[in-house]
């Protein structure tokens, strides 16, 4: 039997001089830099996997932008990295993963996140927070947009050539809100739009107004668009850690108001109805998996989603 690590016999100085000594875990072919916005001032942390190989067509590579990346970047690095080394057998071509995060080791920045991937609206009716806690500002969506189009796109085509017609954005949760709120607002930023768990509860389902209006414009103006809309399957319902907790009877409260699998599955029923307008929307239930254990899943079918070979 392998030895604990934390051996009783061995003291807390030298622990701490181990620890001290030893290196953190790199992860090969990436590199993370700090941008600031322009426009508003805000630092994020960039993180960029570069490509494995040569471009896969005179047009150069597909990029894929996620957010989240402090909790994320590396599920998706690896996923891209180890499929894109032999396009011929995975179908996967070698492209570009930039992931937007924070100046934290977290998983999260809770109120950073909550402020960039809101839509701005005149009313705000939120419900109350699980933590029970007041919600940070909000409603910084299209100022997040604009410095992803203004200062990180432009710093990423300068170092790698990216093919202007394979452009995708990614996000789970709140950042599936706000790719689905890029989606209707700016339909030409990206030409794939992959919202895993999007929060379309979030106001009273704001968003489904930008839809609407979205649907609007398209059916007078068709767009080229691939849209991917995911969601784990227990993510209205009680997990069983949640079904044995204290507070299960509020939990079963907030996940039948939010509807995450009701919302996300009407939503792509109505949005693939502008298939003859050039959109293209695919669904993906994930059976079993909860709001958190579904992201690698979500990671793994984007990755097939906006990045496949085309022949």
């Amino acid at each position: 039997m392998a030895a604990h690590d934390e051996n009783p016999s061995v003291s807390a100085t030298a622990r701490a001089q181990r620890a001290a000594a030893a290196s953190a875990v790199a992860l090969p072919g990436t590199e993370r830099r700090v941008l600031r916005a322009r426009a508003t001032r805000r630092e994020y942390h960039i993180m960029i996997s570069r490509p494995v190989g040569n471009p896969p067509s005179p047009s150069g590579y597909p990029v894929i932008y996620m957010l989240d990346a402090n909790a994320a970047f590396a599920t998706m690095a690896e996923a891209v990295g180890l499929r894109s080394r032999r396009p011929e057998v995975t179908g996967i071509v070698p492209s570009v993963v930039v992931g937007i995060g924070y100046a934290t080791d977290e998983p999260f920045d809770p109120v950073a996140r909550a402020y960039d991937c809101t839509p701005p609206a005149a009313v705000l009716k939120l419900p109350p927070r699980p933590d029970g806690t007041s919600w940070p500002r909000t409603g910084g969506a299209d100022a997040f947009l604009d410095f992803i189009t203004q200062d990180l796109k432009p710093a990423i085509e300068r170092e790698w050539p990216i093919d202007a017609d394979r452009q995708a954005l990614f996000g789970h949760s709140f950042g599936g809100l706000f790719t689905l709120h890029a989606l209707f607002t700016r339909p030409h930023m990206f030409q794939s739009y992959i919202a895993a768990s999007p929060s379309i509860w979030w106001n009273e389902c704001f968003v489904l107004d930008e839809e609407r209006a979205f649907s609007a414009a398209v059916r007078d103006r068709p767009r080229n668009l691939d849209v991917l809309i995911t969601v784990g399957g227990c993510e209205q319902e009680l997990v069983p850690a949640e079904a044995s907790g204290v507070d299960r009877a509020w939990r079963a409260e907030w996940k039948r108001r939010n509807r995450m699998v009701d919302n996300a599955r009407e939503l792509a029923a109505r949005l693939a109805r502008l298939a003859e307008r050039d959109v293209r929307v695919a669904f993906q239930e994930f059976a079993g998996e909860d709001h958190v254990s579904v992201l690698p899943a979500a990671i793994s079918r984007a990755v097939g989603f906006a990045l496949a070979l085309r022949r």
